[in-house]
């Protein structure tokens, strides 16, 4: 068996061992007798029904009282047991589908729509109050009397099924690199179920880390880990030992068992264009966009190429997410075009993270009709809809546990041609652009930064171009979400039907936007930095798909010059000596507060600083002819630039009550540097990264909020400036004036009088992108400040 499998058996056979309850109720009983008198009750009722119940009188029982019948003998007779001794069980209170004991818990089989299984579960389930009805057949059998003794309501116990102590009990992890949420949400995960975090290796039960840091050799904490034997596990393992409540088998969440500590990778500020840097990088993407051919072919490096046929291009992706499936797959289908060779048909399908099991076949075929009838035929059969509305008018309907087309845009993923490592120095060293101008647009041109942006969402399986949408899909994406927004401010729901709402959402959302590591959204902070700052990024990302194309031909035609031509922006570094330069400085280092990354603090220095004149964005002489002018810290990554230079920037995609989107569709800037590193900050292993300095007007009236608005269409429509209240400001004492009348709100933090704010520092909002100018771009490097390590 595979290490997995063996896991898997492990944890099986855990199940199947009988376990004696704990005591419940008053004084340590339930229903008025001890938990072991009920247990040896009803391991006496299942042997009377084994012993003397066919299985077609189990089927019967379960029919005769609404329950379902189907499945396999052994699945009967456990339903059938659980049915005679705690009475039939109730519809779900989520979706009103059937629930199903599973051993450790009940589950629903359930729907809640054509995108998503139910996934709620209980150990207290609901049970109807009515009399069991039991068949004839039933009746007339040796374990009648004892079956019938269970028939009443009011006789049967309540079932207990055991409590065990929390999953982290007696553990001390380690967490490293970008996971899925924060450290600090980790850490008080673990702690509220038992565990202690450290933030070194020694001595602790095992390290998270996410399975991309596998493939990238990781830092040196993985090495360490590695070199001490201590397990090196994914983060999944601590959301199924959390779900399952017990913890689940380290060997089966593995993620570097045959990776060689000598084998790691380089940092991000130290890598060159060396072998061992080249095969330090994640896996390489498989398909790239619309004439991608799957890279798995391997007919790519014969000429192949997409074959097109009235003006369509026969290259689809799909995908599934149906968490209570326990379903998250792929599926890519094409036909390929081979100088002096007939046509080829692949297609591949599988689950995320398991290429070895994916279903996969190459075939040749001599008839071009009939192989486009078979390519028609796997679409319907994936996803139950016809080929031509799709391709002509994307139009498709969802049907239950199929597939939903990934609609890929016709250009070239920037992982896939942005530049590789082997390129970069080489392209700076032929770009006639100023020396550090060319710098700045090597990053923006790299594979890496977007590749990393990607990975660290989650949001990276190899087989599907997550960096080449077409518009029409992201625009479904954003129509999805702003529609739940819209559903959960109007929701009156609690508990499993509010869950179910979650649940839905979810599925649908992780089917159309094909993650790694998808999850059942829980609060509106998960929405806003799952979700849709997610998009906003994959939206980014795709913009610098386009604009950067493919970098892979030779580097002497100067790429990075043609790139920032059709970039439309100015950048020019600014001299060290200048009042400006000694201004930021000023700004950067009074409203800023170390980033805290688990019990390690950043600061951050400032390599160099550009100024910029963008086209899409309004110039500062136009932005002085208004008024309220304010100089603003504006946060992003290094995989969003291109995007705002290109384009400027833009509003927030939706309205949730968190910072950041708490003002609806709007420009939301910080006086504060201490916020704006917050979204520039990246990983500990990459250290660079960029704040954005705006010059943005609030205009004629400025709306001032201590708490976030109920509704936010008023101010979007109105598109007054708005300035939020944080609990820290920035001393007033301090405050000054540059280039005229424009307001430079320098300072040092100091608390407010708004204690109770959910924003740490003040942030603005501008409805209008003609309000807010791109002036400055700051390029810094955290470095870590002190770290505390905590006692073994």
């Amino acid at each position: 068996m595979t290490r997995k499998q063996k896991a898997e058996n492990k944890a099986h056979e855990a199940e199947q061992s009988p376990k004696k309850p704990k005591s419940e109720g008053d004084n340590g009983h339930a229903n008025g007798k001890s938990s072991e008198d009920i247990v040896a009750e009803f391991e006496k009722v299942c042997t009377a029904v084994k012993d003397n119940l066919s299985t077609e009188q189990m089927r019967e029982i379960l029919e005769a009282n609404g329950q379902d019948s189907s499945g396999s003998d052994a699945n009967v007779l456990r339903k059938c047991q659980d049915l005679l001794f705690y009475g039939p069980l109730d519809k779900c209170p989520a979706c009103n589908g059937n629930l199903e004991f599973t051993g450790i818990r009940y589950s629903c089989t359930g729907s809640y729509s054509e995108w998503a299984s139910c996934t709620y579960t209980t150990k207290d389930p609901p049970r109807k109050q009515e009399p069991i009805k039991l068949p004839d057949s039933v009746l007339n059998s040796p374990a009648s009397d004892l079956i019938k003794k269970y028939e009443d309501p009011s006789r049967r116990p309540r079932k207990v099924l055991s409590i065990p102590d929390k999953p982290f009990t007696g553990m001390l992890m380690s967490l490293m690199g970008r996971l899925s949420a924060s450290h600090q949400y980790w850490r008080k995960e673990i702690e509220n179920h038992g565990g202690k975090v450290a933030n070194h290796v020694i001595g602790v039960t095992c390290l998270i880390a996410s399975p991309a840091e596998r493939e990238r050799g990781g830092s040196s904490k993985l090495a360490e880990a590695m070199e001490r034997g201590i397990p090196v596990v994914s983060e999944a393992w601590l959301k199924d030992s959390i779900e399952k409540q017990e913890p689940q088998p380290l060997e089966a969440y593995d993620i570097v068992t045959d990776l060689a500590p000598d084998g790691k990778g380089i940092p991000w500020d130290k890598m060159d264009p060396s072998e061992e840097a080249l095969e330090s990088l994640s896996a390489e993407l498989k398909l790239y966009g619309k004439r991608g051919v799957h890279k798995d072919t391997k007919l790519q490096e014969r000429g192949g190429t997409i074959f097109e046929k009235d003006g369509i291009l026969y290259n689809c992706a799909f995908s599934r997410c149906d968490l209570g499936k326990k379903l998250n797959d792929y599926c890519v289908t094409q036909l390929i075009s081979v100088p002096e060779s007939n046509l080829n048909l692949y297609y591949k399908k599988g689950k995320v993270g398991d290429d070895p099991n994916a279903e996969e076949r190459l075939e040749e075929w001599e008839n071009v009709e009939a192989a486009v009838k078979e390519f028609v035929r796997l679409f319907e059969e994936v996803t139950g809809n016809e080929f031509e509305p799709w391709e002509r008018e994307k139009k498709i309907q969802k049907k239950p546990l199929k597939f939903y087309p990934i609609d890929m845009d016709d250009g070239v993923d920037v992982r896939h041609g942005g530049l590789g490592l082997h390129q970069l120095g080489v392209a700076a060293t032929h770009c006639k652009l100023e020396p550090m101008v060319a710098n700045f647009m090597k990053v923006l041109c790299s594979q890496e930064i977007y590749k990393y942006a990607l990975m660290e969402m989650g949001y990276d399986p190899p087989e599907l171009p997550m960096g080449m949408l077409s518009d029409a899909h992201l625009k479904r994406c954003e129509e999805v979400l702003q529609k739940f927004v819209e559903t959960l401010k109007s929701m009156k729901d609690t508990g499993p039907k509010a869950e179910a709402v979650w649940s839905d959402f979810s599925q649908r959302w992780f089917t159309l936007m094909h993650s790694t590591r998808p999850f059942i959204f829980k609060d509106f902070q998960e929405l806003a930095d799952n979700a849709a700052a997610a998009l906003e990024t994959i939206q980014d990302i795709t913009v610098a798909s386009h604009l950067i194309g493919d970098m892979g031909g030779s580097t002497l035609d100067d790429p990075l010059s043609e790139r920032y031509n059709k970039m439309g922006c100015s950048i020019s570094p600014l001299d060290k000596e200048s009042d400006d330069y000694k201004m930021i400085l000023k700004y950067l280092e009074t409203t800023y507060e170390p980033v805290k990354v688990g019990d390690v603090e950043y600061k951050v220095s400032v390599d160099n600083i550009f100024v910029v004149e963008s086209s899409a964005c309004p110039s500062v002489d136009e932005i002085k002819k208004l008024p309220n002018k304010v100089l603003l810290w504006c946060g992003t990554q290094s995989s969003n630039l291109l995007r705002h230079l290109h384009r400027g920037f833009l509003p927030a995609i939706c309205s949730l009550p968190v910072p950041g989107y708490m003002f609806g569709k709007a420009i939301v800037c910080s006086d504060a540097a201490a916020e704006a590193t917050r979204y520039g900050f990246t990983a500990v292993d990459r250290p660079e990264g960029f704040l954005v300095l705006a010059v943005a007007s609030l205009g004629d009236e400025i709306t001032e909020i201590k708490s976030p608005p109920e509704d936010t269409k008023s101010l979007e429509e109105k598109k007054v400036g708005v300035k939020g209240f944080g609990r820290k400001k920035t001393d007033e004492s301090e405050h000054f004036v540059w280039q005229d009348d424009i307001k430079v709100p320098c300072g040092h933090l100091v608390p407010s009088d708004n204690k109770d704010s959910i924003l740490e520092y003040n942030e603005y909002a501008v409805y209008d992108p003609k309000q807010v100018s791109i002036r400055f771009l700051v390029g810094v490097k955290y470095e870590e400040k002190n770290a505390v390590m905590e006692p073994e």
